[in-house]
Formats: structure tokens, C-alpha cells, sequence
């Protein structure tokens, strides 16, 4: 992990609206006549319009719905979505390999039916092809789905003179305890929603749009606090208790697009306003770190836990004082901090947009829970921007007995699908 973390706030949620967590089950509106009604009053206009929609549909005395099942990203665009969406309180990622005898043709037609797909699910219309009811009377619920290539997806379909330089796979680190079977894969898909049932069904649709051309080879599932959680908004914490995203780039910063996404002019031509996602299953050593007071919590981070402060003082966003020292002369935030490690200009202006998942996948034998964070970065350049940091947090992180690295994946995300045209078809096509 990184200080880098975590991207927009929950101020980019549509609030919960009073009166509407009692919402009856028996009122019985189906997902199709809920969505007709919010467009017919403008589904854009945000959570007002759906509610109304709803209402004038509903049995009288119905409580209106909630604003969170409204939200809704776009599936066509510059960028893909996912990427600067904001944080969704559940996700799944999964990647899988061709199958033997899959080429680029079955890859074209694949990406195809996906994209068909997505676009239809992010709207909150059911799935193309034999839809599950899964997510029947639910809205978009800011649903996206994500798609990204591997390094052995260029071999698989002939493209090798298109795979670009930065999906080189990533260096070695002695902290890996990498698991091959949960590593890589040629093609990767990330999947967001503000309601669990919504991003099952997309998990669902896009298994079953892979057929016979593509075979799962790993599949993750994740979970963030959910938008409203909250009085006010609020960075989230992570599964150690810390406020955790307190550095990530913002949209609004000047060089925001030059670290994250690939110039248009950029090389290869297919990549243009495409991005790099480095994804890491980062295990928390749950047991060994809640031995430690907090503040020994908060001397491994460099952050005060109860408001996410430097040590050295101020707000959550106040800069830190990395030479400020204490009355024996010692650093305030220690040589090995989190924290300081991992400032961009400790790291040559190394920077990363995360966008991550908690996650927790039960107990071992022994009572150990299997928690952490499934890790996702996205770079204009993974070289220059989680390969350095991370090289240093390998050196002498103070966080790193307490994590440990359990599988690794390096993708390449191309740009938006325009109108008319299916995400990777400028490579797969051009």
C-alpha cells in the first residue's frame, strides 16, 4: 500500500435521501419499468427524478427509493470508466486466458460481446444474452466494467509488434510471495457497483459472454464503505483502521492526465487516452498488526489514525514536515514511515492513481483471517509510477512486516470505446 491512495471521495455519491431505508419489498416495480420511469423525468437530473419516477409508479403511501441505486457511468467516452469514477462499495476482478486454439479473431468477437455487454448493464438494462434476473428492479447503481490486456495476450493473437514497452513484466520484489494461479492472465475486467446483487449479475454476464473462446484463470472480489456510511464525506479507511487515500492525484490537479492516461499522441496509437493498472493481492497481517498500540500504528504509517494528520500536526491534508524533530532530536514521522516513503517527491514525482478493494476471504486453520487489500494503481507508465515507489517500500518500508504480497498483475488498458465501436478494436482491428 501507499499513501497514494484511493481516488474521489464520496462527495461525487448522490446523498440518501431522509425517509427511504424502510423501503417495503412488496412493492414489487421491475428493474425495466423503474428505469423508464426515471427517464422519462430525466434520469440524469439525478436522484430527485427517480425518486419521483418511482413514486408516480408506486402503490400510494410507497416510500420513494433511495438516490444510490440512480447513479449511473458512462460506458463511452475518453477514458474508460473505473478509473476516475468514484470509489463503489462493491467490486470483483477477474482475468482470463484464451482458450487453446482462441486467437486474435475470437478475441475481436469476445471484446465485442463484452463491450455490448457493459454498455448494456452500466445503463440498467438487462444483459444481451440470456439475463439472470439477478439484478431485476435495481438502478445502474454507478456500475462500471473495465477491460485490460496482458502481456500473453499479445502472443496469444499475433499483436506482439503492438504490445508496448510498458508491459514489460514487473520486476521482482522481496516482498512477493506471488501466487502464479492468481497472477497475470491475457485479458483482465474490473467490475464496480454500489449494490452487491449489481455487480454479481455484471460478474455473472461476463463469464458467460466468455463461452468457449476464453477460460477463467483467477477471480477476486472486493468490498469499500458504502456511500453514505458516513456524516459527512470522508477518505475511507482500510481494513487496518487507517484513513487511507489522503495523497492520491486529483482530477483537478494540472499534470493529473500526463501521470495517468496515455498522451493521444502517445505510442502505441491504440493506447491513446489508455492507462496502465497494476494490480496487487496485498494480505494484511492482521494478528501481528493489532498487537501494536496505536501509537506504534501511527509511527509505522506516519499519520495520526484518528483523522488521517501528519504527525508532525494540522488536517488530513496538511503537508507533512519531514524535518521536523522531536525533543531528543528524532524525526516525528519516522525515517521509515509509511508515509515518507512513499511521497511523491520523495520519489522523483513517481505518482499513481489507486482505486483498491478491501477484501476478505475467511479464516485459515489456525484462525488467521485472510483480509487485505486487492491493490489497483493506474499509471500513464507503470515504470515510472509503481515500479519506483514500490523498489523503494521494498528497501525499508516499516508497513511491510505487516503485509505481504500474494499475487501480481501488470494490464494494459486502452482508451474509451467511441460510438458504434467495442473497447480494444483500434487494436484488434487497426
Amino acid at each position: 500500500m501507499t499513501d497514494q491512495d484511493q481516488t474521489l471521495p464520496e462527495t461525487a455519491r448522490l446523498p440518501r435521501q431522509a425517509g427511504t431505508e424502510n423501503v417495503s419489498p412488496r412493492t414489487g416495480v421491475s428493474r425495466r419499468r423503474l428505469l423508464g420511469t426515471a427517464g422519462a423525468t430525466g434520469l440524469a437530473r439525478g436522484a430527485a427524478g427517480a425518486a419521483a419516477g418511482y413514486a408516480a409508479a408506486a402503490p400510494a403511501g410507497a416510500a420513494p427509493l433511495t438516490s444510490l441505486g440512480a447513479g449511473r457511468a458512462k460506458f463511452h467516452g475518453k477514458h474508460q470508466p473505473g478509473i476516475t469514477d468514484a470509489l463503489q462499495s462493491c467490486g470483483h476482478l477477474i482475468a482470463f486466458d484464451l482458450a487453446a486454439g482462441a486467437g486474435r479473431t475470437e478475441a475481436a468477437a469476445l471484446l465485442r460481446r463484452w463491450s455490448t455487454t457493459a454498455e448494456r448493464l452500466m445503463a440498467g438494462e438487462p444483459a444481451p444474452h440470456g439475463d439472470t434476473d439477478v439484478a431485476r428492479d435495481a438502478g445502474p447503481s454507478s456500475l462500471t466494467i473495465t477491460f485490460g490486456f496482458g502481456h500473453s495476450f499479445f502472443d496469444r493473437t499475433g499483436l506482439q509488434k503492438q504490445r508496448p514497452a510498458a508491459l514489460d513484466p514487473l520486476p521482482d520484489f522481496s516482498s512477493d510471495h506471488l501466487d502464479k494461479a492468481r497472477s497475470n492472465g491475457d485479458l483482465w475486467v474490473q467490475i464496480g457497483a454500489d449494490d452487491a446483487l449489481v455487480a454479481f449479475h455484471a460478474l455473472r454476464a461476463i463469464q458467460k459472454d466468455a463461452g468457449g473462446a476464453a477460460r477463467i484463470r483467477w477471480q477476486m472480489n472486493g468490498f469499500n464503505r458504502s456511500p453514505g456510511a458516513t456524516a459527512r464525506p470522508m477518505t475511507a479507511r482500510n481494513l487496518m483502521g487507517q484513513i487511507d487515500g489522503t495523497g492520491n492525484p486529483k482530477p483537478t490537479d494540472s499534470d493529473f492526465a500526463q501521470r495517468i492516461f496515455v498522451p493521444g499522441d502517445g505510442t502505441p496509437s491504440w493506447m491513446a487516452n489508455g492507462s496502465y493498472a497494476v494490480v496487487r493481492r496485498i494480505r494484511m497481517l492482521l494478528d501481528d498488526w493489532e498487537k501494536l498500540s496505536p501509537a506504534q500504528q501511527e509511527n509505522v504509517i506516519g499519520r495520526r489514525k484518528s483523522d488521517g494528520a501528519p504527525l508532525t500536526g494540522g488536517t488530513e491534508t496538511t503537508e507533512m514536515d519531514l524535518e521536523k524533530t522531536d525533543k531528543n532530536g528524532e524525526y516525528v514521522i519516522p525515517v521509515n514511515a509509511h508515509a515518507r516513503i512513499t511521497r511523491p517527491d520523495q520519489n522523483g514525482g513517481a505518482a499513481m492513481l489507486r482505486r483498491p478493494f478491501s477484501y476478505h476471504d475467511g479464516y485459515d486453520a489456525d484462525g488467521t483471517p485472510d483480509a487485505g487489500l486487492l491493490f489497483i494503481c493506474w499509471q500513464a507508465d507503470p515504470l515510472r509510477g509503481f515500479v519506483p515507489v514500490q523498489r523503494k517500500l521494498d528497501r525499508g518500508d516499516a508497513l511491510s512486516q505487516y503485509i505481504r504480497h500474494e499475487a501480481s498483475g501488470l494490464f494494459a488498458v486502452p482508451g474509451g470505446a467511441a460510438k458504434g465501436e467495442y473497447v480494444g478494436e483500434r487494436l484488434l482491428e487497426g
